[in-house]
């Protein structure tokens, strides 16, 4: 395995949790918040520095086939427990600057008005939790980290007096069928694992994916947690990750098509149900439910331009989303709670909000000069060399969320006159914040080469990895009927 030059991927993780004790102190909301700022600013500059040492150590110091993943030289988790838990790799090297960007321009965006109801301390924690998570490829410790990641919302529905039995249920069974899954894999002994080990694993992704039936959790969260709490839990998609490090190297071509199916179903279904909501938070949530379907859609197709136009979608959707999320946050923090059944026209009050708005949302749809475009043009090419009908499906979801977008913005920012008595202007914050994801998404369909080639190396990777785990299961298969014979 590779060793990075400096110990940045560690930092990345050590930082936000030491600063998540040392703002657990800090009584003055104002202090809090620019300490998490600094905090934050440094866990994503540790992030950055992380991927491009691991570009340079993987494609200069090492050749490009030697290895597809790296370590800190100076690996105190590796020295402490004889194993590198903590690596960074093709898959996960932009994820993390990805996520910890999410974390930096939402505590940016956090106005006067909300800094009291956003818990600091527990954003630092869950970031440290996330990056983590992110940063590690053993089953085991995924696994503990992705249970570990649940308790921060749970603390804060329950700090709140919010109901928190729909969430608690969900993320109780998610545990519990990881947790069992993976235990029955060790208990079976084979390599690859039987289908019956597998099977709860198929479940517990399902339900932190949000797929139909399991999908009511998502709501539930938006409607009670505070918005930066729940975009922030659900914007870096553990459960595309989960997928991808337990469950499709090893599981069979039937079962994944399975898994996409059922996606596929969840994005049409949501992306319907994004039609006729009347509250903006649940639009968000069915928009987000409906676009992170279609990323578990490109995984399980199995071809490497539907897998690499997945992990590119999982990046254009996480940049689009945030930025869309953070955009109706700062609505809400003029408006309150946003309905969409009729209209509110504060176009002229926030120009740069409704732009911000509109480009975000109809990127996450793949909008032609937006990062989006590009990824969604390879998931439907994947699609349509795995089953046809996929193909269509994938665009029909499409584009019935891009109509319930335009129709969101019409009822939020045209349509009548808003008379207000106080400036409803965006604050630097806010603009700092949403510009950037904004710039991001236009960025990356004006240049998508190097973010698009990544992700291609990382599919070609993990299709050489199930290619192996399948050769070796096609040759238990044959021996099976001659040892039974010999019996």
């Amino acid at each position: 395995m590779n060793e990075l030059h400096f110990p940045l991927l560690e930092l990345a993780i050590a930082i936000p949790l030491v600063g998540s004790l040392v703002v657990s102190g800090v009584r003055d909301v104002e202090r809090a918040r620019f300490w998490t700022l600094l905090v934050c600013g440094a866990a994503f500059v540790c992030t950055v520095g992380a991927w491009q040492d691991f570009n340079w150590s993987h494609f200069t110091v090492q050749p490009a086939a030697s290895n597809t993943a790296a370590h800190d030289r100076w690996d105190v988790v590796a020295w402490a427990t004889g194993h590198n838990w903590i690596v960074i790799d093709e898959l996960s090297a932009p994820l993390l600057p990805l996520a910890s960007l999410l974390y930096l321009l939402t505590t940016i965006a956090t106005l006067r008005t909300k800094v009291r109801r956003f818990s600091f301390p527990a954003a630092l924690l869950a970031e440290a939790i996330v990056l983590a998570t992110l940063s590690c490829r053993e089953p085991r410790g995924v696994i503990v980290l992705l249970a570990l990641g649940t308790i921060p919302p749970c603390l804060e529905l329950r700090d709140r007096g919010k109901p928190t039995g729909a969430f608690v249920l969900h993320m109780g069974l998610f545990v519990a069928a990881m947790t069992g899954g993976w235990l029955l894999v060790e208990w079976s002994g084979q390599s690859p694992p039987p289908v019956w080990a597998l099977a709860p694993l198929v479940l517990g992704i399902l339900i932190r994916s949000g797929i139909a039936p399991f999908h009511c959790w998502v709501t539930d969260l938006f409607e009670n947690a505070t918005f930066g709490r729940a975009l922030l839990f659900v914007t870096p998609m553990m459960g595309a990750y989960a997928a991808v490090r337990l469950l499709l190297p090893v599981a069979p071509d039937w079962m994944l098509h399975g898994i996409g199916l059922l996606a596929l179903a969840t994005a049409v279904y949501s992306a319907g149900l994004a039609l006729v909501q009347r509250e903006a938070r649940r639009f968000f949530s069915y928009i987000f439910l409906s676009n992170s379907a279609l990323v578990l859609v490109g995984l399980d197709s199995l071809t490497p331009i539907g897998l690499t136009g997945a992990l590119t979608m999982w990046l254009s959707v996480g940049l689009s989303l945030a930025g869309f999320g953070l955009t109706l946050r700062a609505l809400e923090a003029r408006h309150g709670r946003l309905s969409l059944t009729s209209y509110h026209g504060v176009y002229e009050h926030t120009p740069e909000l409704a732009v911000c708005f509109l480009l975000t949302g109809l990127a996450s749809v793949g909008f032609p000069g937006t990062f989006g475009f590009l990824s969604s043009e390879l998931l439907v090419d994947g699609a349509v060399q795995a089953f046809p009908y996929v193909g269509i499906v994938v665009l029909i979801a499409s584009a019935l969320n891009g109509i319930a977008v335009l129709q969101a913005y019409f009822r939020l920012f045209t349509g009548t006159r808003h008379a207000a008595s106080v400036p409803l202007k965006i604050g630097p914050r806010e603009r700092i914040a949403v510009l950037t994801m904004a710039a991001l998404v236009l960025g990356g369909g004006i240049y998508p080469q190097p973010g698009v080639a990544s992700r291609h190396h990382a599919a070609t990777t993990i299709l050489k990895s199930r290619l192996r785990v399948q050769e070796v299961r096609s040759k238990a298969d044959t021996a099976a009927p001659n040892g039974a014979s010999d019996e």
